[in-house]
């Protein structure tokens, strides 16, 4: 759980900027920071830098400068969108060009599945990530939302369905082992 809330810290600096300052480029500029100093502090103690946290980095580092550089909000609109189809990617390509499962080789050593099962599972993640990503574009630029509405929905909106999604999986893992039989 504390990994959890410390992966989401530039987030929720994100989240508390926009509401008091009420602008989208101080909370891009917070989030920035915030993703920065985490990546420091995670190298200084010696902490382990996962794949994630490059990733996040290096899509907020540009996405939000561009933000900034060209003072569009546009930009950070897209973050999400191209974080959720970067992983998505990842986990295909994996799967399709290399012929492994990405997400057996993260999690192999905590459950123990059949390959059919670990391919639905990538499968299902890389169709979250994607809808997930277009979801926010509809958000974000269909003219519906309001930027506030949107700065919810990035925070919560997503959270919420990455959880929801995270115990459908859950409970469609459960069920589906009893019915598996070993190989």
């Amino acid at each position: 759980m504390k990994k959890f809330l410390f992966d989401l810290f530039p987030l929720i600096l994100f989240f508390v900027a926009f509401r008091l300052a009420d602008s989208m480029y101080v909370a891009t500029a917070v989030a920035i920071a915030a993703s920065v100093a985490q990546f420091i502090w995670l190298k200084a103690s010696g902490k382990t830098l996962e794949a994630t946290h490059w990733i996040n980095l290096g899509v907020i580092v540009i996405f939000g400068g561009a933000t900034l550089v060209f003072q569009d909000d546009a930009f950070i609109k897209w973050k999400p969108t191209v974080l959720y189809w970067i992983f998505a990617g990842i986990l295909l390509t994996g799967r399709w060009v290399f012929k492994r499962n990405l997400l057996q080789k993260i999690m192999g050593s905590q459950i123990e599945l059949p390959s059919a099962i670990w391919d639905k599972m990538s499968y299902s993640w890389s169709a979250f990530f994607i809808a997930s990503g277009a979801l926010n574009l509809y958000v974000a630029f269909s003219g519906q939302f309001t930027e506030s509405q949107w700065v919810n929905f990035k925070v919560f909106g997503l959270m919420a369905l990455l959880l929801v999604f995270v115990v459908a999986q859950s409970v469609w893992l459960s069920r589906h082992i009893k019915e598996t039989p070993e190989p």
